[in-house]
């Protein structure tokens, strides 16, 4: 087995940064070895146009590392870049035999002077890419959860934040009408979901979505982090209105109350970070046109008459109360049937009235139309 290899020395610089990428990012060394001889083969082939694996052996101690060519033997080639053939491996040596390794010589001068370019690049990039795979590992446990990040740019309509070493954008869509924020602000966002693009891992956040109040909940409410509290179904239109069903799983406790908190000390902490927003927070039931009823606070229903087939339901509220149950541009209206699953139509009271007024004219008008002559000499309708 013949083996040649050319001794480099690189500057302490570097062997540095490849400490750094050990003790401080707690990246393997191994893994820096692996990224360095992939982009030497690589390099190796465009400047000798022939393909060779090329393997390192590092040597921090005298700041030198070597370099060298490395193909094994084969009886029939399948990948020239790693593998030679028994002919060619006895051209070498005679004594070569199919398994062994043959390690060629690398020319320190012409090659050291790409290994010196490439190395310090080699370790930024490794550190960048190592860096942003731990960072999506770390932050795929936290989607569809809350957290809070720092905003280090903004951009035209975009807010640029960092999570975990990771950039990502908040966008016009995904931020409340009096969201302003300044770089240096800590902010909180929802984790909507991540995705891996060309340029490494993509974190898409928000502040719009249904599931931002229910993490803020969570966090504010500890009867819901502690699952005595149960948050049933939660809508939303961002920075106009949510609607939020709970319920207990202890009779002893109001749900309600839980998330209203003292004097509204919880649920004013929340409508403060959404802006104002409106919370309806309603008791949940399992009675359908209960729920119905409940979903449309803080309208008051006078009573609610459901279609199961249709899955639809007519409310009727008192005249006065009609624009609250619709809400303003139907917010309340849509969300509540939107919490429910159920079609909703409502109408005033006096409407009601006048259908059950005209309702029983016709009922009068066709009870007047009919009589029955009967004569008694036949015994039978006439």
């Amino acid at each position: 087995m013949a083996r040649k290899s050319s001794t480099m020395t690189l500057q302490a610089d570097f062997y540095d940064a490849l400490s750094d990428l050990e003790t401080e990012k707690g990246i393997k060394k191994e893994e820096f070895v692996a990224a360095l001889e992939d982009a030497l083969t690589s390099a190796y082939k465009k400047q000798y146009g022939v393909a060779k694996s090329i393997k390192v052996l590092m040597e921090p101690e005298l700041k030198t590392f070597k370099i060298y060519t490395c193909q094994k033997v084969v009886e029939q080639v399948e990948d020239r870049e790693t593998e030679i053939s028994l002919e060619d491996a006895r051209l070498i040596d005679k004594k070569n035999k199919v398994g062994d390794m043959i390690y060629g010589d690398v020319n320190a001068a012409e090659f050291g002077r790409i290994v010196a370019q490439m190395a310090k690049q080699i370790v930024t990039q490794k550190l960048r890419s190592i860096e942003s795979e731990k960072a999506y590992s770390e932050l795929s446990e936290k989607e569809e959860e809350l957290v809070t990040c720092v905003v280090h740019r903004v951009e035209g309509g975009n807010v640029c934040v960092e999570i975990q070493k990771l950039e990502a954008v908040l966008y016009p869509k995904d931020r409340l009408p009096g969201d302003k924020f300044k770089v240096g602000d800590k902010i909180k966002v929802f984790v909507r979901g991540i995705k891996v693009g060309a340029h490494g891992p993509q974190v898409l956040v928000t502040r719009t979505s249904p599931g931002f109040i229910k993490r803020l909940f969570e966090l504010e409410v500890p009867e819901i982090a502690s699952g005595v509290v149960v948050i049933k179904g939660i809508v939303r239109e961002a920075g106009l209105r949510t609607k939020m069903a709970v319920y207990a799983t202890d009779s002893g406790v109001d749900a309600v109350g839980a998330c209203v908190g003292n004097r509204g000390s919880r649920v004013n902490s929340i409508i403060s970070e959404v802006g104002g927003e409106k919370i309806d927070i309603i008791p949940w039931h399992e009675d359908p046109l209960e729920f119905i009823a409940r979903a449309l606070l803080p309208a008051k229903v006078v009573m609610v008459e459901a279609k199961e087939d249709e899955h639809a339901a007519k409310v009727v509220v008192m005249d006065d109360q009609l624009s609250l149950a619709i809400g303003r541009e139907g917010v309340n209206a849509r969300l509540a049937a939107k919490l429910t699953g159920w079609k909703i139509d409502i109408k005033p009271y006096s409407a009601m009235e006048q259908e059950v007024k005209a309702a029983t004219e016709r009922a009068e008008q066709m009870g007047s139309d009919k009589f029955d002559v009967f004569d008694e000499d036949l015994g039978e309708l006439d």
